[in-house]
């Protein structure tokens, strides 16, 4: 990929910010070779709907989750769960970010962890992680090894017997209010936005945006978003390549 004057002109940006806010989406994650939702490939995408018999939005729904909650937990570690997934130059970069004092959070829908992973330790994770999971009945935790141990058991059990639920946010359930306040309040004290990696379709997450009243937004997708209008620099390529070659240009 050839240095570009977007990427010239996002490196300039967070030279000059020392407060940049990270908001991200499934794109981020793509090239660790997990698979993002909306596009041909996706969760969404034919290719993969067909292989269920429901649409993916009912069976990662709380309701499911209930009444159908073997059926769930097959759908959920064959497309939700990645443990072999490393971070990806993406990652690297937000961590680096963060570690010379300019990144204050990433603000992330996705569950995988692969920002802790890197290194970022300010993180919210509006949807929750594949990596916490609890005991319904007794509330006892579980990492996700402990949950990958019984991913042939059909429902995985807490020693007490009740079933573990991932802490992951379902369909039909609310986001954590904490979480959100957090996101709220690092946006609200960012000097700059970068977004990327969403399509900024998902409410209450992209919702997020208003609370933005800095100067600078930038984008960083591969297709087209409802905020772009509003963005002062808009960069359609591969997050990870664009952060890397935005960072080097720091030293």
């Amino acid at each position: 990929m050839l240095m570009t004057e977007e990427i010239k002109r996002l490196s300039q940006l967070i030279k000059q910010s020392q407060r940049i806010v990270f908001f991200g989406g499934a794109g981020v994650s793509t090239e660790s070779q997990i698979p993002d939702f909306r596009s041909d490939d996706g969760l969404y995408g034919d290719k993969q709907a067909k292989r269920y018999p429901y649409p993916p939005e009912t069976m990662l729904s709380h309701s499911f989750f209930e009444q159908h909650t073997k059926e769930f937990f097959e759908y959920y570690f064959d497309k939700m769960v990645y443990p072999d997934a490393k971070p990806n130059p993406a990652h690297i970069a937000l961590a680096k970010l963060e570690q010379m004092g300019k990144l204050s959070a990433v603000i992330t829908q996705n569950i995988d962890g692969l920002h802790q992973m890197a290194g970022s330790r300010r993180v919210c994770e509006l949807h929750g992680s594949v990596h916490r999971n609890f005991c319904m009945n007794c509330g006892k935790k579980y990492n996700l090894s402990q949950m990958l141990e019984q991913k042939d058991a059909g429902v995985p059990r807490c020693s007490c017997g009740g079933i573990i639920k991932p802490d992951v946010v379902l369909y039909e359930e609310p986001l954590d209010n904490d979480v959100m306040a957090g996101a709220i309040s690092y946006i609200m004290a960012a000097d700059l936005m970068i977004v990327g990696g969403t399509s900024l379709a998902v409410y209450p997450a992209a919702g997020l945006l208003q609370y933005y009243q800095g100067k600078e937004l930038v984008l960083i997708n591969k297709t087209q978003t409802p905020y772009d209008r509003r963005a002062s620099l808009v960069i359609r390529d591969n997050i990870g390549q664009v952060m890397e070659q935005a960072l080097s240009l720091l030293d």
